[in-house]
């Protein structure tokens, strides 16, 4: 019924419709432009755009609130995020070895799991979430997102060299995605009650060491693989020749697919896959084009899904129970946790200040963490969804607004004293 609602409606508004998506995508390619020098960021102009078109108009009927829709709204995220994965693989030309990567493991061994231990302990203490719902929100809300982190990335393929801030913002955000899934794992199985000796044993088999090798070896595997047809076949049957930049959407979906299917972690895969796809052919002009094609995609998505996101706040009424505690809660994420762990795992590094301080505070939450929470909420009990929603969702917008102002001042001053 209330499919075909929507069709009636899309229906009756058809040429509305084909003129707002035909203006948005313009905006797409035309707000970078314009807010370039300006201190505010793309999601924040497309959550408004969908706070108020949501609110104002008779669309607030279709924006339900998440907990009645979340195999649709995780299936969402995650093809967003799984581009953007790709995308951001293909930006690193780094070898990984311990010096050029040490940043990164260090952002990923000690900040994320401090980090989803002092978020969990604050869902508990402040939220009285119990012991499962605590840890999922830490779990959702640890990764940073690599799908609205864009203005802190990489900008090119192999732009990464001296830019330190910059590549350890886009690997930490490339690899904790994937790295963020075994405690959600850890979260459902404390939701159905069975935390035992035999239960974390099978935990740390099957959804640690066996998930992520898999999905490491699949995308170490599929990014060579696919280099090699690209790259490496004869000259006239080589793909690099095609000039076909969706070639990167097929090799997303394909590795991650597969590496799914082999009970794998696709996040892990695509990204690794990425950068294998990088390393085939270091600097020649395809890796550009598929870096390109991958971005123009996932700015697209992005658009649909942050307009989508600004119409659950306000037609869904996702902020409507919010408390102080939810906010307390925010806040300590936003302007404690993060970076205040970030900031004391980088403090003996050889860095400027300012830089350490951008990694540290640039922990940008985001659709990742709408992800998890959707994956796990449809793969488990927990309780207190709403206020898991609530919580989530305000720490995200939060972190659009905060990080969306602050991005463009704070990363000119450290250009400045590059």
């Amino acid at each position: 019924m209330f499919t075909s609602l929507i069709g009636a409606f899309l229906l009756e508004h058809y040429r509305i419709w084909l003129l707002v998506i035909g203006l948005v995508v313009l905006l797409v390619a035309w707000l970078p432009l314009l807010l370039k020098k300006l201190p505010l960021s793309l999601p924040i102009i497309f959550v408004g755009l969908g706070m108020a078109v949501f609110a104002f108009t008779p669309l607030s009927v279709f924006s339900p609130h998440p907990v009645e829709s979340p195999v649709m709204i995780e299936k969402a995220t995650e093809f967003i995020v799984i581009i953007s994965l790709m995308g951001a693989g293909l930006k690193i030309g780094r070898p990984f070895t311990l010096v050029n990567w040490g940043i990164t493991i260090r952002l990923l061994a000690i900040v994320m799991p401090l980090t989803i231990g002092a978020i969990a302990l604050s869902g508990h203490w402040i939220l009285g979430l119990p012991l499962a719902s605590a840890l999922l929100l830490g779990a959702c809300l640890a990764p940073t997102d690599p799908v609205l982190a864009s203005d802190v990335q990489i900008e090119r393929p192999n732009s990464d060299d001296g830019d330190e801030a910059r590549f350890a913002l886009t690997s930490e955000a490339g690899l904790n995605d994937a790295l963020a899934f075994p405690f959600v794992y850890l979260a459902l199985a404390a939701s159905a009650g069975t935390l035992g000796f035999a239960t974390m044993g099978t935990w740390l088999w099957q959804d640690v060491i066996w998930r992520l090798s898999v999905g490491a070896l699949m995308g170490a595997a599929g990014g060579w693989l696919l280099g090699q047809i690209i790259y490496r076949l004869p000259q006239n049957t080589r793909l690099s020749r095609t000039g076909d930049g969706f070639i990167a959407l097929g090799a997303t979906l394909v590795i991650y697919a597969i590496t799914e299917f082999a009970f794998g972690y696709g996040f892990l895969a695509v990204f690794v896959a990425g950068v294998m796809l990088n390393r085939s052919a270091a600097g020649d002009n395809f890796n550009s084009e598929l870096h390109d094609f991958a971005d123009e995609t996932e700015r697209l998505v992005m658009m649909v899904l942050l307009v989508l996101f600004g119409g659950i706040l306000t037609g869904g009424e996702l902020l409507a129970d919010i408390g102080w505690d939810n906010v307390l809660v925010a806040a300590l994420v936003l302007l404690v946790i993060r970076p205040v762990i970030g900031w004391l795992a980088l403090i003996d590094l050889r860095r400027p200040a300012l830089e350490r301080f951008v990694i540290a505070f640039f922990g940008i939450r985001g659709l990742g963490s709408v992800y998890y929470l959707a994956f796990a909420l449809n793969h488990g009990a927990f309780e207190d969804q709403h206020a898991l929603w609530e919580t989530v969702g305000l720490i995200i917008l939060g972190s659009i607004l905060l990080h969306g102002i602050s991005v463009t001042p704070i990363m000119q001053r450290l250009n400045r004293g590059a």
